[in-house]
């Protein structure tokens, strides 16, 4: 077991890396959603409830980011290019390699996390977080969510060079619809019903509790559930259509 840790954590150290050096992946996976929350905090600042708003938005849209998306670019572009499948057949434990894959999108979304609930604090008025608890639960629920449904996505992904297009195709309506940047109570009735449907929404209902109202946990059980049953699904679905091999020969 301490190899396989040890392995991973070398692993992970060059994904780090990897992932400095390629500009592409930086700005869309970390710097994108702060750059939301630069422009839309300049643009609301001085009206309270709506950078209230929009700062618990950014948060959810973050964990999206750098886990949904970044995985389901990641692992269409480590299959196809039969990175996976050389891997497979190193001495390198298989556990190993996927857990510095996790491990480098749970660490951007801690670093979004923490800069956004700074900026919250510094600039936007939102102060420190109420509860630190259900900060951190939903976090973690989240990252789980939305890195099994990543995986889980890239299976549906035919080739590299589409991946753009069904990563965006899911993921640009999802943040429009949930409420990332407008108040989802003020939203059309049709809206509504489709973002309860969807796990983000109640990933920023959680995150606005812990951010902002201090609502507390309890309150916000029924959206934790809901974020639950979609990290289920995507498990299930990214366990059971996992493949090390491209499908192109």
């Amino acid at each position: 077991m301490s190899e396989v840790v040890q392995l991973a954590w070398r692993q992970y150290r060059l994904e780090r890396r990897l992932f400095w050096r390629n500009p592409s992946a930086a700005f869309f996976n970390f710097l994108l959603p702060l750059l939301f929350l630069a422009f839309f905090g300049a643009i609301l600042h001085g009206n309270q409830h709506d950078l209230n708003v929009i700062v618990p938005g950014i948060a959810g849209m973050a964990v999206m980011s750098t886990t949904f998306t970044a995985l389901a670019f990641n692992m269409t572009f480590l299959r196809e290019q039969g990175v996976l499948k050389r891997i497979r057949g190193t001495p390198m434990p298989s556990v190993s390699y996927l857990l510095a894959i996790a491990g480098n999108a749970v660490t951007n979304t801690v670093l979004q996390i923490a800069i956004i609930t700074v900026a919250g604090r510094v600039f936007f008025g939102t102060g420190w977080p109420k509860d630190w608890l259900e900060l951190f639960v939903f976090v973690a629920a989240g990252v789980v969510c939305f890195a099994s449904l990543g995986v889980a996505f890239s299976h549906a992904i035919p080739n590299f060079d589409s991946a753009p297009a069904y990563v965006n195709a899911v993921f640009l309506p999802v943040i429009f619809v949930s409420g990332v940047f407008y108040d989802a109570a003020r939203a059309p009735e049709f809206i509504k019903g489709i973002a309860q449907a969807l796990p983000l929404k109640h990933l920023i209902d959680g995150l606005s509790g812990a951010m902002v109202k201090g609502t507390g946990l309890g309150t916000n059980v029924a959206a934790l559930g809901v974020i639950a049953v979609w990290a289920v699904l995507g498990v299930a679905l990214a366990v059971r259509g996992f493949s090390w091999e491209g499908r192109r020969t």
